[in-house]
């Protein structure tokens, strides 16, 4: 398949699969959406963060609130936190992890939190499969290589992601998602999204 065949391709199956899945998933939606009305932790339902997309375009990316509302506050004025935060790949583990609420433990173990993210593929911000998106920070973490990085569209599902998330840190991420951009093809992405639908199944790297 041309690489315009294979783009093309990619962009129809983005909408229909996202604006399916919106519909079929609205009840869960709805569910979350009355925890966090009943729930001991009101707020916004919806966590919205810049991340870099293709080209370096920036955009809000979208999902399931699964912290406290001001968890950024609480990262960015709390040193050593943010130290290890760093340290660990820009990521802490749910039980290490004093932001995030025990309904956030629940949403992220099984990775609902993430299922807003339909919208930013809907929308064209974000692709089913490819890198995942980084907040501009850790676009250090990839060199040299940071406009190949940037060249696709990044996805809700990704090699890295597949391979174990947060049991994989930088530098290997950073190698794991380049190697992405080198082999990307129908038959990759469907086979990064198996290997994607088990890992959510087994729990691995889940945080």
């Amino acid at each position: 398949m041309s690489e315009t065949g294979y783009l093309f391709t990619k962009r129809f199956l983005d909408i229909s699969v996202s604006l399916f899945s919106l519909i079929i998933l609205s009840p869960v939606f709805l569910i979350v959406s009355i925890f966090y009305y009943f729930g001991d932790n009101r707020g916004p339902i919806f966590y919205q963060q810049i991340r870099i997309g293709q080209n370096h375009k920036e955009f809000n990316i979208y999902k399931f609130r699964s912290m406290v509302v001001d968890a950024e506050d609480r990262l960015y004025t709390n040193k050593s936190l943010y130290t290890k935060f760093v340290k660990n790949g820009y990521k802490l583990s749910t039980k290490e992890d004093p932001r995030i609420t025990k309904f956030g433990s629940f949403l992220r173990k099984t990775s609902i939190d993430e299922l807003p993210q339909f919208i930013n593929i809907l929308k064209g911000d974000m692709s089913i499969i490819g890198p995942r998106p980084v907040v501009p920070k850790e676009l250090v973490e990839y060199g040299e290589y940071v406009d190949k990085f940037l060249s696709v569209k990044p996805g809700a599902m990704g090699l890295w992601q597949a391979s174990g998330r947060s049991k994989i840190h930088y530098p290997e991420r950073a190698q794991l998602e380049i190697s992405y951009v080198d082999q990307a093809s129908l038959w990759f992405d469907f086979k990064i999204l198996f290997m994607t639908v088990i890992a959510v199944f087994k729990g691995d790297g889940a945080m």
